[in-house]
């Protein structure tokens, strides 16, 4: 039972990194990434809801009067994440970008475990922490460095300025969800049931990104979402929804039965692995980038460092 409870945990983390693939394809039929995200997290909160209900939890959402305002806001994490993910994985490539996510995930995660931030357990600095922290700072500078050779002819080219601002977005948008997490966890402990917590999160994702949009389009800043195309969109390119609900409430009910370290430990293994592959297969007709050596010694960083700061 314990194997495939850690199993899994690898199997969500496979699914984020799925998810930010196929929201590609959405963007291509729609014509917008927020539109794009605002139908993935549509699908998401719907597919939650379903499950609400099918539970029978859905009456919990009746203590929500007694909850503090703030706790409803985990939510906000995800239209940033998934939009960015749309934005940067053309950009530069799935492993690269997920590379940027997972370092600002440890990083965000090590702020909440070292200063006991959101509720969150104080943590003293170890050795073990501090080396791993490291080897993750290494491992994703070797993964950029290493990915403008692996570029394939067509990408989207970026000066030096507009890239390190899509670096500095790509760590953003992975340091939010541990701060989503530790507050989900807080609202969890108010209402008592993952799955209501998980359709807060989502319902309030949905109206954020809605939001965006609706100003965005307002102000000629993006285009008008567009529908006919989604009629040609492969299967496929609907799973972004279905995959952010399994990984959101995956690591809900997973978290207290082998841990957050664990749980998170595998999740991001599970998440730089299969953003490698879909670089260099070049799956979901994303660009394929060779998996040079390079890449190779900072994937391993990367996922040495996140293991050791998560399980140290």
């Amino acid at each position: 039972m314990h194997t495939a409870l850690l199993a899994a945990a690898l199997l969500v983390g496979c699914l984020l990194a799925v998810q930010s693939s196929v929201n590609l394809q959405l963007n291509s039929a729609v014509g917008t990434p927020y539109g794009a995200s605002a139908i993935q997290l549509g699908v998401a909160t719907g597919l939650l809801l379903v499950l609400a209900a099918a539970t029978g939890v859905l009456g919990t959402l009746g203590r929500l009067p007694d909850v503090e305002p703030w706790l409803l806001l985990g939510g906000l994490a995800s239209p940033l994440y998934i939009t960015s993910g749309i934005l940067l994985f053309p950009r530069l490539g799935a492993l690269a970008a997920v590379g940027l996510f997972v370092t600002g995930q440890m990083f965000a995660s090590l702020a909440l475990d070292l200063f006991g931030l959101l509720g969150i357990a104080r943590k003293d600095l170890t050795v073990g922490i501090a080396l791993g922290a490291v080897a993750v700072l290494i491992g994703i500078v070797v993964i950029i460095r290493g990915q403008k050779a692996s570029a394939p002819a067509g990408a989207p080219k970026t000066s030096g300025a507009g890239r390190a601002a899509w670096l500095g977005l790509g760590i953003l948008a992975g340091a939010v969800l541990p701060v989503q997490g530790a507050v989900n966890a807080q609202l969890r402990d108010r209402l008592k049931e993952p799955i209501t917590v998980a359709v807060i999160s989502f319902t309030v994702a949905t109206f954020t990104i809605a939001v965006v949009l609706l100003v965005l389009y307002l102000t000629r800043r993006t285009s008008k979402p567009k529908i006919a195309p989604l009629k040609r969109m492969p299967w496929w390119g609907w799973l972004g929804g279905a995959c952010a609900a399994a990984y959101v409430t995956g690591t809900f009910l997973l978290m207290p039965s082998i841990g957050a370290a664990v749980t998170i430990a595998l999740t991001v293994t599970g998440q730089q692995l299969t953003s490698a592959l879909i670089d260099h297969r070049g799956l979901f007709r994303l660009p394929q980038r060779a998996l040079t050596k390079p890449r190779v010694i900072g994937l391993a960083l990367l996922i040495a460092g996140s293991l050791t700061i998560q399980l140290a």
